[in-house]
């Protein structure tokens, strides 16, 4: 496989300020491809989040990897101004290959473990419409440029597997509801690109160790472990790396077809393509979750990373 697999490649990453989206637009980078990055944190301005973590960050991480980052200020609930990012990918490089919907948003929305009836109505129908209504949108105006080559590659980010989220409660209704509701976007593009010669997945990372997830464990990226002692599960963690390199995988994959439409994981992936995470490990977090996590078995990840 060359070095670069994907030279010539034009992706956008919508949602790429920091977690999952930063990953796969740094791992997109590095398998040289020219890689928009979308968001409403910049260094002018940031989002309601009110964290540090900017666009432009993110597109000078793809540079530095091996790619071409480019940092478009996009709130993706606005439909005017998804319509001008695609314009102008249009009117720059004439095409678009891979686009990966990662716009969430709602770590601050939603409450944990509170039913419908007492959970804020205005934050969750937010979230609501960060998570799914941004998908909608984004998909609706950057499709037709994705369509006019054919091989093209849709990712839909999710949190949880179709299996895993069919059979268990995700946190909260409205946030049950919009990964649900990312998992059906997927099998439905499937339907509508596969006879047009594209291909859309759904797609999920395991427990992953996003700034934020590193923050509320009072951790770093190099020193994760020492949250273990409170929450040991937490072993079976990941890098936003980890996903970002089974996005390149699909993106590289010549016969990514066969996936049209189906729910897939970080961890299946790394099975499937063969890669690590950065440390060169592969957890399986889902596998994990269902084997070990939910049935309240010590944490114990051998034989899932």
């Amino acid at each position: 496989m060359p070095e670069q697999p994907l030279e010539g490649t034009i992706a956008l990453v919508a949602g790429a300020t920091r977690g999952a989206g930063r990953g796969i637009a740094v791992e997109l980078g590095a398998a040289g491809a020219t890689v928009y990055v979308t968001g409403r944190s910049t260094r002018a301005r940031r989002s309601e989040y009110d964290r540090p973590e900017t666009i432009e960050e993110t597109a000078g991480l793809v540079t530095e990897a091996g790619g071409t980052g480019i940092a478009v200020p996009t709130d993706h609930l606005d439909p005017a101004q998804v319509r001008a990012l695609v314009e102008r990918i249009d009117r720059e490089r004439g095409r678009l290959d891979v686009l990966v919907n990662d716009i969430w948003g709602g770590e601050h929305l939603f409450e944990w473990e509170t039913p419908v009836w007492e959970h804020d109505l205005g934050n969750g129908l937010r979230l609501l419409r960060l998570a799914v209504e941004t998908h909608a949108i984004t998909s609706h105006h950057a499709l037709p440029l994705l369509l006019r080559h054919p091989g093209g590659l849709v990712v839909e980010m999710t949190d949880g597997t179709a299996d895993y989220n069919r059979d268990h409660y995700r946190n909260s209704f409205f946030y049950d509801l919009a990964k649900t509701a990312v998992l059906r976007m997927a099998f439905s593009l499937g339907h509508e690109l596969g006879p047009r010669g594209a291909t859309a997945v759904a797609l999920t990372p395991g427990w992953l160790r996003s700034e934020i997830m590193l923050e509320h464990f009072g951790v770093r990226e190099d020193n994760w472990r020492d949250a273990l002692d409170k929450v040991p599960h937490f072993a079976i963690s990941e890098t936003p790396r980890y996903v970002g390199r089974a996005v390149a995988a699909l993106a590289a994959d010549p016969d990514v077809a066969r996936h049209n439409g189906a729910s897939l994981s970080s961890g299946g992936l790394a099975r499937e393509y063969g890669f690590t995470d950065l440390d060169g490990s592969r957890p399986d977090a889902w596998r994990y979750l269902v084997e070990v996590q939910d049935p309240g078995r010590p944490a114990d990840t051998t034989g899932y990373r």
